[in-house]
């Protein structure tokens, strides 16, 4: 390799290295979420999500302060079985275990002549009963299922239903997945909400990013310059007199009023993509189209639509990750009644501020279908955004 072809390759390094970077920041918070969101509430508790691919556990204190009278097999004592999830649930911290070890046995010290471990000490055997006891469940579905049904109780919906004891609200049956509660009925309601509210804007938009692009008419590029200028209208300013005019037109609380909003709100830009983009077709493919006698309707379903596929891909993205991932227009003109995922994740965690294992799951759940629309579509969106910026 020359000197030539290895400054090159120098030269490439920033590049690769802001590139892996983003890469790092971006993915891994995204696998702790994962992760978090299938551990058991207790290692969520007690652990970060890191550990849970460890799978040494530090027996040293267990074995120097309580191996003597429980065994190496933690079953010496028919009485204080170790191996008992019951029993270790109730000790799972080292304030409980010390408490417990400072208690009389018979008239007895609990620990003999034997000093006391420390508080890291303690912490240590807790948790090496704990990760014991889980080592065989160190990952479970059962945060997804909780979270799906807007399970609320102490342990686990599908332990609740396991043991005859049905939980509030809940009926232990597939109709619970729709339980108004759940992520199941708000993923529901987030998809009739995103799906019309991306379509509809796009659809607008082809037509008329066709016109301003290749149709002369009086005001072409005035009406243009204005739709681009109302990207910048806030849209906090409009809540006020569209919630007004959607209560007297009966529009409050339906889809139909949050699909007009997101429409609005959605085409400014989407006409103003669609118009850059189109307007970087060959015009003598349209002079050829049109001396054959082709229409425009024809010309734009059989030349315009497939050619600017790249464009409606960039456009679809934008629009479905705005309208899913937006609360505020969902919760003026929705509210709680029609709950989306963005305004159900909020009621995962209890008002104790329990509950983070179903929040992570919850969360998760919500950007999963946003990531894979992503995916599927990314060949198209670097190509649809460039060809949009090269020439207006």
């Amino acid at each position: 390799m020359n000197r030539d072809q290895i400054n090159k390759q120098l030269n490439k390094l920033p590049t690769h290295a802001i590139v892996i970077l983003t890469m790092v920041i971006w993915a891994v918070p995204t696998l702790g979420l994962l992760v978090t969101s299938l551990r058991p509430p207790e290692a969520v508790g007690s652990s970060g999500w890191w550990t849970a691919f460890t799978t040494q556990r530090t027996a040293g204190p267990y074995e120097t302060y309580c191996a003597e009278c429980h065994g190496t097999d933690r079953k010496a004592l028919p009485q204080a079985d170790l191996t008992n999830p019951e029993l270790i649930a109730k000790y799972s911290r080292s304030l409980q275990l010390l408490a417990l070890l400072r208690q009389d046995i018979n008239g007895q010290p609990h620990m003999g002549n034997m000093p006391l471990p420390t508080a890291q000490e303690a912490a240590d055997i807790a948790s090496y009963l704990r990760d014991d006891d889980q080592a065989n469940s160190r990952f479970t579905l059962n945060n997804y299922i909780d979270a799906l049904v807007g399970y609320r109780g102490r342990s686990s919906y599908t332990a609740d239903c396991e043991a005859g004891t049905q939980p509030p609200d809940l009926k232990c049956n597939l109709s619970d997945i729709l339980n108004p509660r759940g992520m199941g009925r708000a993923f529901i309601n987030s998809l009739f909400v995103t799906l019309p509210a991306t379509f509809i804007p796009i659809l607008f938009a082809a037509f008329a990013g066709y016109a301003f692009a290749w149709l002369d008419f009086k005001g072409r590029f005035l009406l243009f310059a204005l739709l681009v200028g109302l990207q910048v209208v806030p849209l906090q300013m409009t809540l006020v007199p569209i919630s007004r005019f959607y209560a007297q037109t009966g529009l409050n609380g339906t889809f139909l009023g949050v699909w007009l909003f997101h429409t609005g709100f959605g085409m400014p830009y989407a006409i103003y993509l669609m118009r850059n983009f189109l307007g970087t077709l060959p015009r003598d493919l349209f002079e050829s189209a049109y001396l054959d006698g082709a229409t425009h309707w024809t010309v734009f379903r059989q030349l315009v639509v497939p050619l600017a596929m790249p464009a409606i891909a960039s456009l679809g993205i934008f629009q479905f990750l705005w309208v899913w991932n937006d609360l505020l227009v969902a919760l003026v003109f929705l509210g709680g009644t029609t709950p989306v995922m963005t305004y159900q994740i909020s009621n995962m965690v209890t008002s104790l501020g329990s509950g983070w294992q179903v929040l992570t799951a919850a969360a998760f759940l919500s950007m999963l279908l946003p990531m894979i629309v992503f995916f599927s579509l990314q060949r198209y969106f670097v190509r649809g955004l460039l060809a949009g910026s090269v020439k207006g």
